[in-house]
Protein backbone atom coordinates (compact mmCIF):
# COMPACT_ATOMS: atom_id res chain seq x y z
CA UNK A 1 0.00 0.00 0.00
CA UNK A 2 1.62 3.13 -1.31
CA UNK A 3 1.09 6.74 -2.50
CA UNK A 4 0.41 4.85 -6.19
CA UNK A 5 -2.67 3.14 -4.19
CA UNK A 6 -4.11 6.48 -3.81
CA UNK A 7 -2.73 7.20 -7.28
CA UNK A 8 -5.01 4.54 -8.72
CA UNK A 9 -8.29 5.92 -6.21
CA UNK A 10 -8.20 9.20 -7.64
CA UNK A 11 -7.46 8.25 -10.88
CA UNK A 12 -10.45 5.88 -10.89
CA UNK A 13 -12.58 8.66 -9.22
CA UNK A 14 -11.43 10.96 -12.31
CA UNK A 15 -12.45 8.56 -14.54
CA UNK A 16 -16.27 7.71 -13.55
CA UNK A 17 -16.70 11.62 -13.38
CA UNK A 18 -15.58 12.22 -16.89
CA UNK A 19 -17.90 9.27 -18.36
CA UNK A 20 -20.55 10.04 -16.63
CA UNK A 21 -20.52 13.99 -17.69
CA UNK A 22 -22.95 15.23 -20.80
CA UNK A 23 -19.51 16.48 -22.51
CA UNK A 24 -16.83 13.90 -22.32
CA UNK A 25 -13.70 15.11 -20.98
CA UNK A 26 -10.08 13.52 -21.61
CA UNK A 27 -8.19 12.79 -18.67
CA UNK A 28 -4.73 12.36 -19.38
CA UNK A 29 -1.98 10.83 -15.99
CA UNK A 30 1.34 11.49 -15.75
CA UNK A 31 3.58 10.12 -18.72
CA UNK A 32 1.34 9.34 -20.98
CA UNK A 33 1.56 11.47 -24.72
CA UNK A 34 -1.33 13.05 -25.51
CA UNK A 35 -2.02 15.46 -28.45
CA UNK A 36 -5.12 17.46 -28.28
CA UNK A 37 -7.67 18.22 -30.91
CA UNK A 38 -7.38 21.99 -32.01
CA UNK A 39 -9.84 23.88 -28.95
CA UNK A 40 -9.94 20.94 -27.01
CA UNK A 41 -10.14 21.26 -23.18
CA UNK A 42 -8.85 18.57 -21.26
CA UNK A 43 -7.55 17.47 -17.75
CA UNK A 44 -4.08 16.31 -16.35
CA UNK A 45 -3.65 14.79 -13.15
CA UNK A 46 -0.60 14.25 -11.14
CA UNK A 47 0.09 12.49 -7.53
CA UNK A 48 2.57 15.11 -5.82
CA UNK A 49 3.63 12.85 -2.82
CA UNK A 50 5.30 14.18 0.13
CA UNK A 51 7.48 11.93 2.61
CA UNK A 52 6.05 9.14 4.35
CA UNK A 53 5.71 9.37 7.99
CA UNK A 54 5.82 7.42 11.14
CA UNK A 55 4.23 8.17 14.32
CA UNK A 56 5.38 5.44 16.43
CA UNK A 57 8.22 4.62 17.84
CA UNK A 58 7.72 0.96 16.79
CA UNK A 59 7.74 1.80 13.83
CA UNK A 60 4.45 -0.01 13.21
CA UNK A 61 2.62 3.01 11.39
CA UNK A 62 2.95 4.57 7.75
CA UNK A 63 1.22 8.03 7.23
CA UNK A 64 1.32 8.54 3.22
CA UNK A 65 0.74 12.52 3.06
CA UNK A 66 0.93 14.51 -0.48
CA UNK A 67 -1.05 16.41 -3.19
CA UNK A 68 -3.23 15.69 -5.89
CA UNK A 69 -3.20 18.17 -9.02
CA UNK A 70 -5.58 18.07 -11.60
CA UNK A 71 -4.48 20.65 -14.21
CA UNK A 72 -7.87 21.94 -16.94
CA UNK A 73 -5.54 23.29 -19.97
CA UNK A 74 -7.88 25.05 -22.31
CA UNK A 75 -7.67 27.29 -25.31
CA UNK A 76 -6.00 29.95 -24.71
CA UNK A 77 -8.39 33.27 -25.07
CA UNK A 78 -11.07 31.88 -23.65
CA UNK A 79 -11.31 33.55 -20.44
CA UNK A 80 -12.57 31.01 -17.85
CA UNK A 81 -15.42 30.45 -19.88
CA UNK A 82 -13.91 26.62 -20.11
CA UNK A 83 -12.42 26.74 -16.48
CA UNK A 84 -14.56 28.02 -13.92
CA UNK A 85 -17.03 25.26 -14.29
CA UNK A 86 -15.18 22.32 -14.43
CA UNK A 87 -12.94 23.79 -11.32
CA UNK A 88 -16.89 23.94 -9.24
CA UNK A 89 -17.03 20.56 -10.63
CA UNK A 90 -13.58 19.11 -9.32
CA UNK A 91 -14.32 20.70 -6.00
CA UNK A 92 -17.54 18.76 -6.00
CA UNK A 93 -16.04 15.91 -7.03
CA UNK A 94 -13.45 16.05 -4.07
CA UNK A 95 -14.93 16.89 -0.95
CA UNK A 96 -13.36 18.06 1.89
CA UNK A 97 -12.82 14.76 4.43
CA UNK A 98 -14.14 12.52 2.03
CA UNK A 99 -12.69 9.56 2.07
CA UNK A 100 -12.26 6.89 -0.47
CA UNK A 101 -10.80 3.12 -0.05
CA UNK A 102 -9.45 0.71 -1.83
CA UNK A 103 -7.61 -2.50 -1.27
CA UNK A 104 -7.89 -1.81 2.54
CA UNK A 105 -6.35 1.79 2.01
CA UNK A 106 -8.45 4.47 3.56
CA UNK A 107 -7.72 7.88 1.73
CA UNK A 108 -8.93 11.02 2.87
CA UNK A 109 -9.10 14.78 1.12
CA UNK A 110 -7.15 16.97 3.98
CA UNK A 111 -7.81 20.34 2.09
CA UNK A 112 -10.60 21.65 0.32
CA UNK A 113 -9.74 21.93 -3.55
CA UNK A 114 -8.17 24.81 -4.52
CA UNK A 115 -7.23 26.52 -7.64
CA UNK A 116 -4.05 28.25 -8.38
CA UNK A 117 -2.90 30.55 -10.78
CA UNK A 118 -3.84 30.05 -14.56
CA UNK A 119 -0.60 29.80 -16.34
CA UNK A 120 -1.25 31.52 -20.16
CA UNK A 121 1.20 29.43 -22.51
CA UNK A 122 -0.31 29.68 -26.06
CA UNK A 123 -2.01 28.04 -27.68
CA UNK A 124 -2.99 27.18 -23.77
CA UNK A 125 -4.44 28.06 -20.70
CA UNK A 126 -3.84 25.89 -17.47
CA UNK A 127 -5.70 26.11 -14.13
CA UNK A 128 -4.15 24.07 -11.80
CA UNK A 129 -6.61 22.03 -9.26
CA UNK A 130 -5.41 20.44 -5.85
CA UNK A 131 -5.87 19.43 -2.94
CA UNK A 132 -3.61 17.28 0.16
CA UNK A 133 -4.70 14.45 0.76
CA UNK A 134 -3.30 11.35 3.89
CA UNK A 135 -3.57 7.90 4.34
CA UNK A 136 -2.45 6.16 7.77
CA UNK A 137 -2.25 2.46 7.71
CA UNK A 138 -0.72 -0.28 11.00
CA UNK A 139 1.81 -2.20 9.44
Amino acid sequence: MSHNLIASIYEAKLIAWSKARAELIKVVFENVQYDPADGETYLRAFLLPGDTASSTLAGDHRAFIGVYQVSIVAPANTGKTKTNPLVAELTALFPLYARDTKAGLTVVTMSPVDPGPGIPDPPTYTVPVSFEYRADIAT
